[in-house]
């Protein structure tokens, strides 16, 4: 997930470029204070080099921008168009991810038609203080256990805890700071993708 607040005075197009670079198969466009026509500038900036490294381009909420513009899907909250509405605007091709924080929340998002779920925050972050407290890999084993859709884990994650967080039952991992901060974005990105490559998988649920 992108953070243009978080770059260190680097343009988010090279932090892009770097994570995609490193590995990354999913870039979350997450800049909820710019202006529609900034960010429809922005995603036109992106997508080539997204798109150029094979990888798929989600948008936060703006369901509009993906009717305008070629990306590949949506990430929504509990504030945005639920999924059923978003898929019946969308089609059956784009992608649809759904912010989730209990296990009742998950399976709502499985009924309505996502293709994948972020739970989380699983561990103390500040980007997500204002979501609570951290709902901790306890819940991520019960969420997993009561659907079958992928889940990608959020919040605090970083190489030294991401195997946890695959053994928990996570599909994946969704990062900002982890990649946003980091000093070498390539090397950040390969390095948590070799963790959830190598680690044991939970199996519950599925």
């Amino acid at each position: 997930m992108t953070d243009r607040s978080l770059t260190k005075g680097r343009s988010l197009e090279v932090i892009v470029d770097a994570a995609l670079a490193g590995g990354a198969k999913a870039i979350q466009l997450r800049e909820k204070n710019l202006s529609t026509r900034d960010l429809y500038g922005l995603v036109e900036r992106l997508l080539p080099l997204v798109h150029g490294r094979g990888a798929c381009l989600l948008i936060n909420d703006r369901v509009d921008l993906a009717l305008a513009l070629p990306i590949d899907g949506v990430h929504l909250s509990r504030t945005s168009l639920p999924p059923a509405e978003t898929r019946a605007l969308l089609g059956p091709a784009r992608l649809i991810g759904v912010s989730c924080h209990s296990p009742e929340e998950a399976i709502e998002a499985e009924r309505e038609g996502a293709d994948f779920i972020v739970l989380g925050p699983l561990f103390p972050t500040p980007s997500k203080v204002a979501y609570g407290p951290p709902i901790g890999l306890a819940r991520l084993k019960d969420v997993r256990r009561r659907v079958r859709l992928p889940i990608l884990g959020i919040g605090g994650i970083t190489s030294s805890n991401t195997a946890s967080v695959m053994a928990a039952g996570a599909d994946g991992a969704a990062v900002i700071s982890a990649v946003m901060t980091a000093d070498d974005p390539v090397d950040a990105v390969a390095a948590l993708l070799h963790v959830i490559r190598s680690a044991p998988r939970s199996v519950a649920g599925r």
